[in-house]
């Protein structure tokens, strides 16, 4: 057993882990390769890590896997990834079956293509009874896209006479989140060095710990989530109040 894992008290666990997977391209960049290289090593620290959160326990994972802005990229990286996408799941959802994992998707999946989406929904449909960790694949995404998309339903729903403004309160605004199911992250991790959170769950890691580290996410592993959680084990959850308050 890792010496890390040890030391992690399992009382205190975070439920919810975020994770930005930053730097496959500038880890295939360093090794002279081309960036899709870059992404397909990255799918064995998805592995690594979704394997290591269930073992702790961890009830809810997100990874972004791909903002709205990446569709911008070169189009043959795009496709590449799709492709990547649609292949990785194909063969990881016998594992997450088996592993009672439930997969659950949140973006704009209007904007895959086809073929990718017909995948996700099989995968969907396969895990849907699983009852250990929820594995929350953030595709097509950003925080701004789901904040817009949120008053938009809202708005609908006022102009049809189902909601009244008065009524429009934090709880209101959740259920419209794609995220409405989930309790908030406690804990966002971005790998590859980049201090920022690149519109990622922008309403949802209003009281999340933020930690940061140089590592490639190819080279991400248990290890390395395991001092994530212990650094976030660390931290005083003050929620706004004095450390004072939370003693009385």
């Amino acid at each position: 057993m890792s010496a890390l894992l040890e030391k992690i008290d399992k009382s205190k666990l975070p439920r919810h882990i975020a994770i930005i997977m930053d730097g496959n391209g500038r880890w295939a960049k360093e090794k002279g390769e081309d960036r899709l290289f870059g992404h397909f090593h990255g799918v064995e620290s998805v592995r690594n890590i979704v394997e290591g959160s269930a073992e702790l326990g961890i009830e809810y994972l997100t990874l972004y896997a791909f903002s709205t802005e990446n569709w911008d990229r070169p189009e043959y990286e795009v496709i590449g990834l799709m492709e990547l996408l649609v292949s990785t799941i194909r063969k990881e959802v016998e594992s997450l079956d088996k592993n009672n994992i439930r997969l659950h998707v949140i973006g704009d999946m209007n904007m895959l293509p086809d073929y990718a989406r017909n995948e996700l929904n099989e995968a969907l449909d396969i895990t849907k009874d699983n009852t250990g960790l929820n594995l929350i694949m953030a595709l097509s995404y950003s925080g701004r896209w789901e904040l817009l998309n949120a008053v938009k339903n809202i708005a609908h729903e006022v102009k049809l006479g189902k909601l009244n403004v008065e009524a429009i309160d934090e709880n209101i605004l959740q259920r419209f989140l794609c995220t409405s199911e989930f309790p908030d992250p406690e804990l966002m991790i971005r790998t590859s060095g980049e201090f920022r959170i690149s519109n990622f769950l922008l309403y949802q890691l209003a009281y999340a710990e933020l930690y940061f580290t140089n590592v490639r996410w190819p080279d991400f592993r248990k290890n390395n989530l395991y001092e994530a959680i212990l650094d976030y084990q660390a931290r005083e959850r003050r929620f706004g109040k004095t450390s004072d308050q939370l003693v009385t």
